[in-house]
């Protein structure tokens, strides 16, 4: 059985505190866990090739282990959108799960919490597709930023205020990123490797919007 989105699931404020979420994320595992990032893979396979085509093969399996695992976490976001009802909900509710586990694990065991993060990452960048309509990315800012000039070039083109409300909401989104990072940043050095419940609380209040 195919289910279908929640009807929160579009609005501002749950998307704004999962794009929070995704900022935070990313900081948290480049700065505590190893240099590496956990949302974008996009750096990861660049860092992989390199270290292919280095024969560095430890070095490669640090890069390796996180893409493999955002792979993962999007079959995992489908498998629950066909079978189970309030999928998105369930989504959020494994990502605090993974994401408080990784709180707890050493910096020994980095390359495992970044797999878990990348899961986690990769659940919610799938189940979470669109803002008020929109198509969007809570964990990353490429796409968004491409649409959000596109939408301010067809404004000022046309003048069109649907453009423009359009164009807000993108830049909107990415400045919430922005803070969700700059958050993770004041968070490390404060909290050190249990910064990461953090996103937990975030995703909690979002999980509750939904409920």
């Amino acid at each position: 059985m195919d289910q279908t989105s929640h009807p929160a699931a579009q609005r501002l404020l749950p998307v704004a505190l999962l794009t929070l979420s995704g900022g935070l994320q990313d900081t948290y595992t480049y700065l505590r866990r190893g240099k590496v990032f956990a949302n974008a893979q996009t750096g990861n396979i660049v860092l992989l090739g390199q270290s292919l085509f280095d024969g560095d093969w430890a070095r490669s399996a640090r890069y390796l282990l996180p893409v493999v695992a955002f792979a993962l976490g999007v079959a995992a976001a489908e498998w629950l959108r066909v079978r189970r009802p309030r999928w998105q909900r369930r989504v959020l509710l494994w990502e605090i799960f993974l994401l408080f586990l990784v709180g707890f694990v050493p910096h020994s065991l980095d390359q495992l919490a970044n797999a878990l993060v990348s899961f986690s990452c990769a659940m919610q960048v799938q189940a979470f597709r669109q803002v008020e309509g929109f198509a969007f990315a809570s964990t990353m800012c490429i796409g968004n930023l491409r649409s959000g000039m596109e939408a301010l070039c067809a404004f000022l083109r046309t003048g069109d205020p649907q453009e423009r409300k359009k164009a807000r909401l993108y830049f909107f989104v990415i400045l919430l990123f922005a803070l969700g990072a700059e958050t993770g940043s004041l968070a490390v050095e404060l909290l050190d490797l249990p910064a990461i419940w953090l996103s937990c609380a975030l995703l909690a209040v979002s999980a509750r919007l939904l409920s």
